[in-house]
């Protein structure tokens, strides 16, 4: 008789997009600071070029963390263009989503409950003011991974397809576009039917479009 602890499990999608969660988060810390300073300069100078970002007004981006691309030397581009810059922020626990908050160079900012800085939300003279994302033009978002298809997959937490369900039904929406290191691409991913689709991912190196 087969001992059944000899029988290997099926490896489900969720398996599969946690395994590639870890290895391509390794990858993108695994680069020195001077290479991720490399490859930011060549991300914007590719984003520079694009109609999407040329012409949108209302501009949201991040600030990197765990070895992300850095979009944040765009900014000073968007600035001159009289663009303004919007910063994710987290929504109550109870929401697992974002809210999107005017940045400038005085934004008061705070430590979310990841460690990465936001804009301040609280109550107050300084509060920053929220804005809903249907009324952003551009919404730039970070990856942890990308194929040549143009799927991609996030942190796992969903923070923001569950922001961006609205655009797969009819209305005003933003354009999105996903940004990553080129090392964190793959031959095919796994996708999930919650994924919102992007308009374009762009990396140091490339930029595709689905």
């Amino acid at each position: 008789m087969t001992d059944m602890q000899d029988i290997a499990a099926p490896v489900t999608r969720d398996d599969a997009r946690r395994h590639l969660r870890r290895d391509l988060r390794h990858r993108r810390r695994a680069l020195t600071a001077t290479q991720q300073r490399e490859a930011a300069a060549r991300l914007c100078q590719r984003l520079r070029r694009l109609p999407e970002v040329r012409h949108a007004k209302r501009v949201a981006l991040y600030l990197p963390n765990d070895g992300e691309i850095d979009p944040t030397p765009l900014m000073r581009w968007l600035h001159a263009r009289n663009a303004r810059v919007y910063l994710p922020v987290l929504r109550p626990l109870t929401h697992n989503s974002l809210w999107f908050v005017h940045y400038h160079r005085g934004t008061p900012m705070v430590t979310n409950r990841f460690g990465i800085p936001e804009p301040c939300t609280r109550h107050g003279a300084h509060r920053a003011r929220r804005r809903a994302p249907w009324t952003l033009d551009l919404i730039l978002l970070p990856l942890v991974g990308f194929d040549d298809h143009g799927q991609r997959i996030g942190m796992g937490g969903g923070f923001y397809d569950r922001t961006l369900a609205f655009t797969r039904r009819p209305g005003p929406r933003p354009r999105l576009i996903g940004l990553a290191h080129d090392c964190q691409r793959v031959a095919r991913l796994p996708v999930a039917p919650w994924d919102v689709p992007l308009d374009a991912i762009v990396s140091d190196t490339r930029i595709l479009r689905p």
